[in-house]
């Protein structure tokens, strides 16, 4: 059976730095058009997991297929071709440049006109650029900055930075996309308003999602599955509602406290 596009199935993967073991034996698997969330405490591994899935880490063992694909050992432009996106826990933007610019930057993959060949053939390269202008304004339309557009990445609040950043991400015009925290130092209306970009992005673009974040009220209340990591051991997965009752998982996230379901 052909596996669906956007699947993503990680099995047995293993990542040790020097002594210390990131991934011990993680599997895990990502369903077409599901919101699926990562959770654990600090230093579970998580973050380590997907720079494994993107490939700015490549694992000691373990296997991670994408769509038809087996993908352990592609380079990340590879990985990002295929339909694989990612934001990161620290911005990692261009920050003398304009939000248009940054966002125009996450088209560089769908680029096919070379250096050479946009002076040779100007007006090949100028539609070109103008078909990417068209994706990259929608993006801005659907991320609601308009009014930040023109202005320069390092000038804005850490709220909208970490929009733009989505919408970088959204430029690659992903199948699987990854958020590392996009949430992070947010107040509750950032919060909101972020959560909702994502169930849009899920729900409106089909985006398979696999998210990390530590807002619990967050993950329960957007996340279609929750997978548990501790220790880089995968300890629980399944439902929201399944996981927050599970004895292990409260033990090892929470310490034995109840899961606090309220966004604060």
């Amino acid at each position: 059976m052909t596996p669906p596009a956007g699947q993503l199935v990680v099995e047995k993967l293993i990542l040790h730095f020097g002594g210390l073991t990131a991934l011990s034996g993680v599997n895990l698997e990502a369903r077409p058009g599901e919101i699926l969330a990562v959770i654990g405490p600090n230093g579970a591994g998580k973050t380590s997991l997907l720079n494994c899935i993107s490939g700015l880490y490549h694992p000691n063992s373990g296997t991670i297929t994408f769509g038809q694909k087996d993908i352990t050992k592609m380079p990340a432009p590879t990985r990002a071709r295929l339909g694989i996106a990612r934001t990161f826990q620290n911005i990692e933007l261009f920050r003398h440049m304009t939000v248009l610019e940054n966002l125009m930057l996450g088209r560089h993959i769908h680029l096919k006109t070379g250096v050479l060949a946009g002076g040779l053939y100007w007006r090949w390269a100028q539609s070109e650029e103008v078909q990417h202008r068209r994706v990259v304004e929608e993006i801005i339309d659907f991320l609601e900055i308009e009014r930040i557009r023109k202005k320069t990445v390092g000038t804005l609040a850490y709220g909208l930075q970490k929009r733009v950043e989505l919408g970088r991400a959204l430029a690659l015009e992903p199948k699987l996309l990854l958020l590392d925290e996009p949430m992070a130092g947010m107040n509750t209306e950032e919060k909101e308003d972020m959560a909702r970009f994502i169930l849009d992005i899920n729900e409106e673009r089909g985006v398979t999602v696999i998210l990390i974040e530590h807002d619990m009220g967050v993950v329960m209340d957007i996340s279609d599955r929750v997978a548990v990591l501790d220790f880089g051991r995968k300890i629980a997965e399944g439902k929201p509602e399944e996981v927050k009752e599970n004895p292990e998982v409260i033990k090892a996230y929470l310490g034995g406290k109840d899961l606090q379901l309220t966004v604060v």
